[in-house]
């Protein structure tokens, strides 16, 4: 079979597809999370499209998964007054509540979404087109991460437990919340990077307004039930409709606290911007990213092909982290470009079902016509396409395409594609790769491929004052959870890690008097009294 017959075949009848992974009907959601009621909706909804085609008698169709509300202003707003009224400037009984119970309740929570999991992981498959065995890994990562984060908090809480003396003032200093967090995360890790921030504010003390992403909403929805069983009223409360309409609002209240969102950096500011006290409002961001690789003379040409593949294409190259543009030595451009189409055509393509299948069809609908322009525009300004097929479209589904050589006068030199498009700039001097990075608006990572230290450290020392980290011979990636992850530039504000984030969703707050008997003894009778919840002894374990 050649290879367009393969891409001709890509797609399947509704009855080829395997009964395990065939969504047993749509899932209409007419309901949503706000103040403690799931409130049902009746209005205007957006129909949800699969990445996966459907052949039919009138050719391919995206399949319909389901749909979900398409709420206005006016219900924005109810449930930013929900969890305002639930924070109740710091006084409500969520950011009052003690430590060991907000840990009992979000630990409640977990084991309520952990019976969710077949069909939260399925929706994710069939929602962004992640395939079912990557799907899987992300819900456990998630469980997982929430786990870490509440060993984290009673680690930092056990830190907390003692009083600090100084100067005859006695203190106990602990972490506060900070009030009401709006939460947006993105589609490409829709579960697992939205609670990467939903879930430590929420561990925190905070109070939640969560705005599903566009790709990959309908999966939330088997999990609004075990948010509503297992938090106070307002705690957290769900958002839907156009971003565009509703969130302007939010943020033009003030009432805003923290913004947490992952996605551009664009949005970001325009976000920040519309808030009327700048000066209040707390951002965690982690925004775009042109993570570089730099293959020297002196690298292990196999290892670097194997982990550019990696981490250019894996989940088809739509992660923050993947590596973006390659630059290669000259000497060494022809015999990577020649192992790397090849590492590349092994890659195995299909549906998200297939055992071993790498490469899947895209989530966003505009995602092939921009891949497409990318390319000709890089064609036209001197580059090929290098390896055979790149660039072959079936609809929602674009084999990876190697570009050769790239240039500063090209979109894919700066533009971050997201998408299944590896680019490759040849140089002759070191100093052209720190330049690049140095000029580029973007921080997050880089990779570097070498064997050589003293080339390593040359690089090194320059180049984590560019981006937050530099890994060495291996992909650029956000793991393991416990690292810290950030940026610099217009790729991240805040820093998120299990502990990080903790951090970034509170602040360090104090209890503190002058050191005489009497203030000993009345510090002695509340904390005996258990009459606090904040000024305690009391030992997690």
């Amino acid at each position: 079979m050649s290879f367009q017959d393969e891409l001709n075949e890509l797609f399947l009848t509704e009855e080829q597809i395997p009964t395990d992974f065939k969504l047993v009907e749509e899932v209409n959601q007419r309901a949503y999370l706000s103040n403690g009621e799931m409130l049902p909706w009746n209005g205007d909804v957006h129909t949800v499209l699969s990445p996966i085609c459907i052949k039919t008698a009138n050719g391919l169709q995206r399949k319909v998964i389901g749909t979900y509300p398409l709420c206005d202003k006016e219900e924005a707003n109810a449930a930013l007054d929900a969890a305002v009224n639930a924070y109740d400037n710091g006084r409500g009984e969520w950011p009052t509540m003690s430590v060991a119970q907000r840990i009992e309740r979000v630990e409640k929570f977990t084991h309520e979404i952990i019976e969710k999991k077949q069909e939260v992981v399925k929706l994710i498959m069939w929602e962004i087109g992640k395939t079912f065995a990557d799907s899987t890994k992300e819900f456990d990562r998630t469980i997982e991460y929430i786990q870490a984060t509440i060993d984290a908090l009673k680690d930092l809480d056990r830190q907390s437990a003692g009083f600090t003396i100084e100067q005859g003032i006695i203190a106990q200093i602990r972490r506060s919340p900070l009030g009401v967090v709006l939460c947006m995360g993105p589609f490409n890790y829709p579960l697992n990077e939205t609670f990467t921030t939903l879930i430590p504010a929420l561990i925190m003390g905070n109070t939640i307004l969560f705005k599903p992403p566009k790709h990959g909403t309908l999966l939330f929805y088997p999990l609004l039930a075990a948010f509503k069983n297992c938090f106070p009223k307002g705690v957290v409360n769900t958002i839907y409709g156009r971003g565009n309409k509703i969130i302007p609002g939010l943020m033009e209240s003030g009432k805003i606290n923290v913004l947490t969102l992952i996605g551009s950096s664009k949005v970001a500011n325009e976000l920040k911007k519309m808030h009327p006290k700048v000066n209040r409002l707390r951002a965690i961001l982690g925004l775009d990213a042109k993570n570089a690789a730099i293959i020297t003379a002196k690298a292990d040409l196999k290892l670097a092909v194997q982990e550019t593949v990696l981490g250019s294409l894996s989940f088809n190259g739509q992660r923050c982290t993947a590596l973006k543009i390659i630059f290669v030595h000259r000497s060494l451009a022809d015999e990577f470009l020649a192992q790397l189409s090849e590492a590349v055509s092994k890659l195995k393509f299909g549906m998200p079902w297939v055992n071993g299948v790498a490469l899947t069809p895209l989530p966003e609908p505009h995602k092939p016509a921009y891949l497409k322009e990318c390319l000709e525009d890089a064609i036209a300004k001197g580059a090929k396409i290098v390896n055979e097929n790149g660039g072959a479209t079936n609809e929602s589904f674009v084999f990876p395409a190697i570009v050769y050589p790239v240039n500063a006068q090209m979109k894919l030199y700066t533009e971050e594609q997201f998408g299944p498009v590896v680019p490759v700039v040849p140089f002759d001097d070191l100093e052209e790769t720190i330049t690049y990075l140095i000029e580029s608006t973007h921080g997050q990572q880089v990779s570097i491929f070498s064997n050589d230290e003293d080339e390593i450290a040359s690089l090194i020392d320059p180049l984590v004052n560019q981006v937050s980290r530099v890994n060495i011979n291996c992909q650029c990636q956000r793991g393991p959870d416990v690292f810290p992850f950030t940026g610099r530039k217009d790729s991240a504000e805040g820093t998120l890690s299990v502990v990080d984030a903790l951090r970034s969703f509170s602040i360090r707050s104090l209890v503190a008097t002058k050191l005489n008997d009497s203030n000993k003894h009345l510090l002695n009778e509340i904390i005996d009294s258990h009459s606090s919840n904040f000024l305690s002894t009391k030992y997690l374990f």
